[in-house]
């Protein structure tokens, strides 16, 4: 189907929003799904009085989120690719959704960024305590390794002589780090009190992000309904066989038209008979 300029470049925008969000909701799933189904984190779920969790809580919410990122980007490819517009459709109601969810989580983390911290601070002591008790479970320490390399702490002591998560620990920055450095749950806690406008900046750039996958949405529906609504026209050219070669005369293909024409008298009203009843 024939697109103008303006309908490929949304079709290529949205192909790579659907990109981004297809690599991050495969991520939050396989890690939401390593979380509930490792041996080292499955007997947290089996056990009724720790349901109620933040670790339990963090693990169905990245479960959920990936799946739903995953539906998002399989309706925005077909649409994208196959131009079809119920999929896109789907595809903007879905995105509208989330953006108004986007909202609500964004004003409500920036509203109570200090409870928001103590959760995740929560939920960095759990997967703590199942490194320890695993014994330094690979998969764990990958995780560890990562917060504590992003946030730049150290376990939950931030005494590396005594730290058991030592191995996931960053490298100091100077003489003191290599004794002491910030141990997690308090910079967790004090970053997302502290630094709650950057925490904000995040919410309102993925907003964005939905945003313009929304309108890129909603202008190639009205592309392709265009382009399909358009008439098609077929443009001839006096180059046509039909027309380099002229038919034969009439004289030569019905002779007899030769021959004097037969001239019929006109009927008159005198002429014509009247039925009698």
């Amino acid at each position: 189907m024939a697109l103008d300029g303006c309908g490929v470049v949304c079709k290529y925008i949205l192909f790579i929003f659907n990109l981004i969000f297809a690599v991050v909701g495969i991520a939050l799933l396989g890690l939401g799904l390593w979380l509930r189904f490792s041996n080292s984190t499955r007997g947290i779920f089996e056990i009724q009085e720790l349901n109620s969790s933040t670790f339990v809580i963090g693990v169905t919410v990245l479960i959920v989120l990936g799946s739903v990122m995953l539906i998002v980007v399989s309706f925005g490819d077909y649409g994208a690719c196959s131009e079809k517009t119920c999929a896109l459709q789907v595809f903007s109601g879905l995105v509208a959704f989330l953006a108004g969810l986007e909202i609500v989580i964004g004003v409500l983390a920036y509203s109570k960024s200090d409870e928001v911290g103590l959760r995740i601070a929560e939920f960095y002591s759990s997967l703590y305590a199942l490194y320890v008790s695993s014994g330094g479970d690979p998969a764990i320490g990958v995780i560890l390794t990562f917060i504590h390399n992003a946030l730049h702490c150290c376990g939950v002591t931030g005494v590396k002589v005594i730290e058991i998560a030592q191995k996931t620990c960053p490298k100091p920055d100077g003489f003191m780090e290599h004794l002491v450095m910030p141990n997690c749950p308090l910079t967790i806690a004090t970053t997302f009190d502290s630094k709650a406008s950057l925490v904000m900046g995040l919410f309102v750039g993925t907003e964005v992000l939905l945003i313009i996958a929304l309108i890129c949405s909603s202008i190639l529906v009205k592309k392709i309904r265009l382009a399909v609504s358009s008439p098609h026209y077929i443009i001839l050219t006096t180059s046509t066989p039909a027309l380099a070669n002229p038919p034969p005369s009439a004289s030569t293909s019905y002779p007899y038209l030769d021959q004097d024409p037969v001239i019929f008298t006109p009927l008159t009203v005198a002429n014509i008979p009247v039925p009698h009843a």
